[in-house]
């Protein structure tokens, strides 16, 4: 087995982290499409795509606080306007007698986290953002979700900033998380 190199997957997701604060600058559609054919390549049982992203710029954003606004009895939210893209990561189960909508909303998870990572490496501030607001309806029906459709969150996405000293946050001890399924050999 041979070392991770410069540049490797470890590498970057070793670096990754979330950028609470952007700047307005932000990646174009045209930017983004090929990070997320990369994100798509995320494991499908299947190949059913059970996903789909909503980018959101501009007024968009504005309509969202509304939505939220509404959903959680106060007046519109600013908190769309963080960032100047968001990306609504949406579960969109597709039917299937062999792979079930849990997994099918595990794969909208992974090409989120796969899309964020991407965003990171290319150099882009990224936060994913959520809030007991995602699931309401009113939040729902700004985004035209289907009824079989749920909210993951949004990719709140922009520029980085030049001197942001947030903490970086350590790794989990491996050894913690990792164990041994009950009565197999203790190897």
């Amino acid at each position: 087995m041979s070392t991770p190199t410069s540049g490797s997957a470890l590498e970057s997701v070793r670096a990754r982290r979330s950028w609470s604060k952007v700047t307005d600058d932000a990646p174009t559609r045209e930017e983004l499409l090929p990070l997320i054919a990369a994100a798509s390549r995320v494991a499908d049982h299947a190949n059913l795509t059970p996903w789909r992203l909503i980018e959101l710029r501009g007024d968009d954003r504005l309509r969202l606080g509304r939505a939220i606004g509404e959903a959680t009895g106060d007046g519109p939210s600013m908190k769309p306007l963080r960032a100047p893209l968001l990306i609504a990561i949406v579960s969109s189960p597709q039917p299937s007698d062999k792979v079930e909508e849990w997994e099918q909303e595990a794969v909208a998870s992974g090409v989120a986290h796969m899309l964020s990572l991407l965003l990171d490496e290319a150099g882009w501030g990224v936060m994913w953002r959520t809030g007991g607001f995602v699931r309401a309806a009113a939040v729902a029906k700004a985004h035209g979700l289907t009824r079989r459709e749920k909210l993951l969150g949004w990719l709140y996405v922009g520029g980085r900033p030049p001197r942001e000293r947030e903490a970086f946050r350590a790794a989990v001890d491996p050894d913690r998380v990792l164990g041994r399924m009950p009565g197999g050999d203790a190897r």
